[in-house]
């Protein structure tokens, strides 16, 4: 069945209305039915500790097992129509609240003290993840060791395939209790990866549209920028209205909280229209708007009004995540897939795991120049880091996308290569994730028998006991890393004047609350995903 070649019940089977809405009926009955087994499933297996099917793999299996049932059966089309993957939907619905969710459930201390780190990962890592694999794949079809592509189309594969999903890992992070650093980068790593990732593939799916593979490195780069920065420019600049627009209209009072919440539930979705609209990235705009709107807007907010956007979010993005591997898993067994070059999929395999290990140990490299011998990230750390790339709903919808942006064969040969890539991750790995970690000795050390406060000062190793600021302090070394060190110590500085300009400035100005306040109001929220990152805040 091709992607869109069933859009409505109607045109696929020519019935009457009435057989088409029992169509519907039945359809939208079985995803109910799926979603409450997932969710009853994930419980169980919670709550008896089996870690060797976390909820996200159950959810997918179910959905590879329900698609496989209705393939072999004689199921009516009409009824097919309704389980057909769309990336439309998946990109309009059902991933702008979980992006949005995953920069509104940051708090604030532990990922923005480990900032320096998550942003050396999620966008120089993923970004030399990405020309890894694309020149891995390219050069192994120039050697007949698979199926060959052109070279602008290899970079989009590494571009789509480089989007990791950390979500499973994640969440055995939070059921065994790992380092609170680790947690910071694994997690912070994969907020930003997914929009640096797809800013790529637009970036290049752009250029290989307009046939322009001859232009320089400098043209694809600017083009990049535009994209990523003014996406993030959109996003900050909606949140920074919210919160000005809630901090002057009176809305929390009694009688007006009702107002008061559907202004805020609206804003998330207006950011990533208005991005969408303006040809840019919805996805980095939406999930700036999140962190904005936590940091500023959300104090503005009445109590009641804090509770209900914070269990709304929470609870639709836990309904969206488990609908997306379902309906992944029943898409995979339902769709043609090109098995015909095994391998292309063998080799993008072994690629991606290199291009994951290029990622990560290079980055590593880098934030260790700068760090002091006792906040170095430790060989352990960047192993599991490694082992956590696990690839899921956005690599999956990039590569259905792929299937119209590039010529007929190609884009099939990397949706079918990407489906392989993400079964064998989330089933595989994620199932041995907490193996892994007692293998790597980082189940339940804590803080690295530090203090809570130690184990979130990351980045800001210039950060004092009295959360003071000083220069970092750094020995005399006579090494050619030198200069990057003191290129590093800028940024770090940089970072330091933001802090304080956030704290005397910004802070003021669009939130009505008082310092003690705001953190008062920075308390763990519930998240499917992220409880154990916000509970140390």
């Amino acid at each position: 069945m091709g992607i869109d070649e069933v859009i409505s019940p109607a045109d696929a089977r020519g019935s009457s209305p009435g057989k088409d809405q029992q169509a519907a009926g039945v359809g939208i009955l079985l995803q109910i039915m799926m979603l409450v087994l997932s969710f009853v499933l994930g419980h169980v297996l919670r709550r008896h500790r089996f870690y060797y099917l976390p909820e996200a793999s159950a959810s997918l299996l179910i959905g590879l097992i329900v698609g496989g049932l209705a393939n072999i059966s004689n199921t009516e089309n009409s009824i097919r129509a309704w389980f057909n993957f769309h990336e439309e939907f998946f990109f309009l619905f059902l991933l702008p609240p979980i992006i949005f969710q995953s920069g509104f459930s940051l708090s604030p201390k532990p990922f923005f003290s480990n900032f320096g780190a998550i942003v050396t990962f999620a966008i120089f890592g993923t970004f030399i993840a990405s020309i890894v694999t694309g020149l891995l794949v390219y050069l192994g079809g120039l050697m007949y060791l698979m199926y060959r592509l052109p070279f602008v189309e290899c970079l989009m594969f590494g571009a789509l395939i480089s989007a990791t999903d950390p979500v499973t890992v994640l969440s055995i992070f939070q059921e065994l209790g790992t380092d609170m650093n680790l947690y910071a980068l694994v997690f912070g790593e994969s907020v930003l990866n997914d929009a640096m990732a797809i800013s790529l593939y637009r970036t290049m799916s752009l250029v290989n549209s307009r046939d322009s593979s001859g232009q320089n490195i400098f043209v694809l780069f600017v083009r990049f920028l535009e994209t990523f920065v003014g996406s993030l420019s959109s996003g900050v600049a909606v949140g920074f209205t919210s919160a000005l627009l809630f901090k002057y209209a009176g809305l929390d009072i009694d009688n007006l909280q009702n107002l008061e919440c559907c202004l805020f539930v609206l804003f998330p979705y207006f950011s990533y229209m208005l991005a969408e609209g303006l040809g840019l990235s919805g996805i980095v705009s939406i999930l700036f708007t999140g962190i904005v709107m936590k940091h500023y807007t959300y104090s503005n907010l009445s109590e009641k009004s804090q509770h209900f956007v914070s269990s709304f979010f929470h609870l639709i993005s836990s309904l969206a995540e488990t609908f997306i591997f379902i309906y992944m898993g029943f898409d995979i067994a339902m769709e043609q897939h090109s098995w015909s070059h095994v391998g292309f999929i063998f080799f993008s395999i072994l690629f991606i795991v290199v291009a994951r290990a290029a990622n990560v140990f290079s980055s590593a490299y880098l934030v260790n120049l700068v760090r002091p011998a006792h906040r170095k990230i430790p060989v352990k750390h960047q192993q599991a880091l490694w082992y956590s790339g696990l690839r899921g709903a956005m690599a999956f919808a990039l590569a259905l996308q792929s299937v119209h942006d590039l010529p007929e064969g190609h884009g099939q040969t990397i949706f079918t290569a990407t489906t392989a890539i993400v079964v064998l991750t989330v089933l595989l790995i994620g199932g041995s994730t907490g193996t892994m970690l007692e293998a790597l000795h980082v189940v339940g050390d804590g803080h690295d028998g530090g203090s809570p406060g130690e184990s979130l000062e990351g980045d800001n190793d210039f950060i004092a006991p009295n959360n003071g600021y000083i220069a970092p302090s750094y020995d005399e070394e006579t090494s050619s890393a030198n200069k990057i060190k003191m290129k590093l110590k800028e940024f770090h500085k940089s970072t330091t004047s933001f802090t304080a300009l956030d704290k005397n400035y910004l802070t003021p100005f669009f939130t009505s609350q008082n310092e003690d306040e705001e953190d008062e109001h920075d308390e763990p929220r519930p998240s499917s995903r992220r409880a154990g990152f916000q509970g140390h805040t």
